[in-house]
Order: C-alpha cells, then structure tokens, then sequence
C-alpha cells in the first residue's frame, strides 16, 4: 500500500463525512441573526471534523479542545463577518487552521529541545490493538495496520506545519486545490509544490522507519 493510499485510509476510518447542507444561505442569515438554534445545528455539524483537523495540526493533541473552543468562538463572533465569498466550510476550516497553526507554533516554542518520536507508539496503539482483537479479521494484520496508522499520524506530527497542513487537508479532508488555497491563503501554484514536497518528505520518513519499499 502506497504512503497515499494509507494516509486515505485513515481518513476514511475516522469518519470525517458532514450532514449535506443544501442551502447555506438561510442558516448563515439565522446565524448572523443570532439564532441559538442555528448555532446548536453548525456545531452539531462541524464540531467534530473540526476537532479532527486541528487534533491532526497540533503537535500536542492534547490541546485539541480549547483549540476547538477557540475556533467556535471566533466563527460565533465573527459570522456577521461571513459574506459567502466561500462555502461556510472552508470559512471554519480557514480559521481553524489559522488557530491550530499558532498554537502549534507556541508549542514548538515551549517543547523545541523535545525530540519527537515516531516509533513511541503508547497507548494509542494499544487501544487499536484492542479493536483489533474485536474485529473478524485477522488480529495480526489489524494490528500492523494500527501500528502502520499509528506511525503514519506521528511521521505526520514531525512535517514542518506548511506541509502537514496541506497534506491533511487533501489526502485526509479531500478538499480540492482551490479550496485549499481558500483556506491556507496560499496561491493554487504554492498548495501543489508544497503538497508534492510533503508527500516526499512523508514517504522518506516510513520508509527510513519501516525500512520497506512499499510504503
């Protein structure tokens, strides 16, 4: 399995899809009209892609929640700002990885003299391990293809944050260059050359690691 096709795979392990919005119009109207209604409906949309997309920025996951407090409470304060130049989802992911970004850079600052390991696999595989156990395929190959997800969630940890943004947003959000652009700020030009070097630099690392040639 190619470094692409596993990260896609992971993607679609955890569920990422959002209830369809059919006409954003009349919610963002009741949203700048401060309808409560309509804020309980967009957190009940996004709440929970948002919290995988900034879990997956962060260097400290842990951190996740008040990155998504943060977040909500930039789009709660700033939707009468919203003038659907965008969909409303690439405006919330837009500040999400606005907000997950400079937290991950404050982290860095705090932690830089703590190296980032990627073969520490903990408790995460462990509790994959246990998934496996309870699935009818085979406990073993569950197992590698946890420690293999694994591994490939911490390669991602260690990319510089230009190139782990992108990535996730393309081979884990599947959003499209323009989109990407939208929400990065980038130009489509710089979202492809970063994409392509982050999707080298990520093979090199599971390769270094595994030390196999199919990854």
């Amino acid at each position: 399995m190619g470094v692409m096709d596993t990260v896609r795979t992971v993607g679609m392990a955890l569920d990422r899809a959002l209830p369809a919005i059919n006409e954003e119009a009349p919610l963002v109207a009741e949203l700048q009209a401060g309808s409560e209604e309509a804020f309980t409906y967009l957190l009940g949309v996004y709440q929970n892609p948002v919290f995988n997309l900034v879990s997956r920025i962060l260097e400290n996951q842990a951190e996740a929640p008040d990155v998504l407090q943060d977040v909500f409470i930039k789009v709660f304060k700033g939707i009468r700002q919203f003038h659907g130049d965008s969909s409303l989802k690439t405006w919330i992911y837009r500040i999400a990885v606005h907000e997950a970004s400079n937290h991950r850079r404050g982290w860095m600052r705090r932690h830089w003299h703590e190296p980032l390991s990627i073969d520490d696999t903990g408790a995460d595989v462990a509790l994959l391990a246990a998934e496996a156990r309870a699935s009818s395929e085979t406990p073993y190959r569950l197992l590698e293809q946890a420690e293999r997800q694994e591994l490939l969630r911490r390669a991602l940890a260690s990319l510089a944050q230009p190139y782990r943004t992108v990535l996730v947003l393309r081979e884990i959000e599947g959003l499209a260059y323009e989109e990407i652009a939208q929400v990065t700020g980038m130009a489509e030009g710089t979202v492809k050359s970063r994409l392509m070097r982050g999707r080298e630099l990520l093979r090199r690392k599971l390769v270094s690691c595994l030390g196999k040639a199919d990854v």
